[in-house]
């Protein structure tokens, strides 16, 4: 048990994967706030999974990461709106060979977070969960499927994302390192942003995303954006990225919902800016049409901050 982990954002990407982590053993550090580190702190961590449940009791978990010190691993698994405001926090836990990993939905919050915790310690990855905090101190996990993948800027091979592999599959998690993270970060947004794009425009999970022809059309339209728009950035994508999608949607479970629907269904932020926002000025700095994800910021824009008032 080698590694320090510290988990900053204990939603449902760093609540699941840092609690398999720290039930198999690991030292693992949650970071969390309000009415759901209460719960940790009384009643530790459950995850209610479909690949098993686990219940991390006591569980080690703080508000203040200056009181954890240097680790080895920060698994950085915020919202996208508070990447700056978490990567602040992060100073306390970074030395000079700490790795943060980020494994948001973005495309950008490695550029954001550099320039705080130090280019030399960020770290791009891609989780793949459907997940969120089912109830304070309760990860509910709602698919079969969770996977992490992560790799060095550089494509090189590291020490310390080969422990971090190594305590990963220890713990059950299906991990791996890629020597092209860039496009592993980008494969998953062509899935993730056109997901929460039609389905928070329309209110629907995948079920009806699947099986009504015209707006299974008008996702596949907005996965074809991004993939354009992964082309004229220099990203390399598979030639059938979009067919790739498409078959992965006719699989999901038919109550699936991304993590921005459930947000926007409990009037908290949404992360707009952060995806479909993204795909618009991406695609007017590089003279992409991004119609579908246009339509979709727009309408959505009322939320960003919560419930209209």
């Amino acid at each position: 048990m080698g590694q320090r982990i510290a988990v900053m954002g204990v939603g449902g990407v760093g609540g699941y994967f840092g609690g398999r982590l720290a039930a198999a053993g690991e030292d693992v550090t949650f970071i969390a706030r309000g009415a759901h580190l209460q719960a940790m702190r009384e009643h530790g961590l459950r995850l209610a999974s479909p690949l098993g449940d686990a219940h991390i009791r006591p569980v080690q978990a703080t508000d203040d990461p200056a009181t954890i010190g240097p680790v080895d691993i920060v698994m950085f698994c915020v919202k996208l709106y508070d990447v700056e405001a978490a990567a602040e926090l992060c100073k306390p836990l970074v030395g000079p060979d700490t790795a943060v990993i980020s494994f948001l939905n973005g495309i950008d919050s490695e550029d954001r977070m550099r320039p705080i915790v130090g280019t030399a310690n960020v770290v791009a990855g891609v989780a793949h969960i459907p997940a969120n905090i089912g109830e304070p101190g309760v990860i509910q996990h709602n698919g079969k499927f969770a996977a992490l993948q992560f790799g060095e800027p550089d494509g090189s091979s590291s020490a310390r994302l080969a422990t971090f592999l190594d305590a990963c599959k220890g713990a059950g998690i299906q991990a791996s390192l890629v020597d092209d993270i860039d496009s592993a970060v980008w494969a998953k947004f062509t899935m993730l942003a056109a997901f929460a794009a039609v389905a928070c425009l329309t209110r629907q999970p995948a079920a009806t995303i699947k099986a009504d022809t015209d707006i299974n059309a008008l996702f596949r339209s907005a996965v074809e954006e991004i993939v354009t728009l992964a082309g004229a950035v220099g990203v390399k994508l598979p030639a059938d990225q979009t067919e790739k999608v498409m078959t992965a949607m006719a699989g999901f479970p038919d109550g699936m919902k991304p993590s921005m629907l459930f947000d926007l269904e409990g009037g908290r932020r949404i992360e707009l800016e952060g995806l479909s926002g993204a795909v618009v000025r991406l695609g007017q700095q590089h003279g992409v049409d991004t119609p579908v994800h246009r339509v979709v910021y727009a309408a959505l824009k009322p939320f960003v901050a919560g419930a209209p008032v």
